[in-house]
């Protein structure tokens, strides 16, 4: 008679244990899971952002953020835009043969822009990574922060920690330390002025 009880006993310990161990399996495994999945900050980090630009006065300068840097979006006055392949000479890539852009962006040439009316770059010097000012207006001195632009200044930027300097459609001037052109993200823009930055897609034609 203890012997079948010590069996029974048996087994039900060892079917109890069994249990057990498989439920921690079960809740060991939920997190393991989960984390295989991107949280929400991550999503809303590399989330496209979206953009009514319509609003924007001409000569007027937007900042929104997109994947955790600041992004300028500019509406460009008709001087500025009628002046923009007029110093090509003064800067160190006008074509922006050694830019980071998109493919579709190289296509537009000195506008630099799916839309001639409004940039959009990133506002990140291509020095040390500060984030340069604006000075739209094209000025024969335009003066900035206590710093001279230039004679004949075209409109752009002027990056404060160390002087670099860019036309509006954010290409850099010669002999300046910044290295290269502000970088243009993909984007998408559609007739309303309303622009999606981080669509990684060429624009579709008709």
């Amino acid at each position: 008679m203890n012997d079948l009880v010590d069996q029974s006993r048996r087994r039900l310990l060892t079917a109890a244990t069994v249990g057990t161990g498989a439920i921690g399996v079960a809740f060991a495994a939920v997190p393991f899971l989960a984390s295989w999945k991107p949280s929400a900050r991550a999503k809303a980090l590399g989330a496209p952002v979206e953009v009514d630009a319509s609003k924007l006065e001409v000569g007027q300068m937007l900042k929104v953020v997109w994947r955790g840097q600041p992004v300028f979006i500019v509406r460009r006055t008709k001087a500025v835009i009628d002046g923009l392949g007029g110093h090509d000479d003064l800067l160190a890539d006008p074509k922006s043969v050694d830019s980071e852009q998109p493919t579709y962006i190289g296509s537009t040439g000195a506008a630099r822009a799916l839309n001639p009316e409004y940039w959009v770059g990133l506002a990140v010097c291509t020095h040390l990574g500060c984030s340069p000012l604006g000075a739209f207006e094209p000025d024969n001195s335009m003066q900035l922060a206590g710093t001279d632009l230039g004679q004949g200044w075209p409109g752009g930027f002027y990056c404060p920690c160390h002087g670099s300097k860019y036309d509006i459609s954010g290409r850099v001037f010669k002999g300046m330390p910044a290295p290269k052109n502000l970088t243009v993200p993909s984007y998408t823009f559609s007739g309303d002025a309303r622009i999606s930055i981080g669509v990684d897609e060429a624009p579709k034609t008709a």
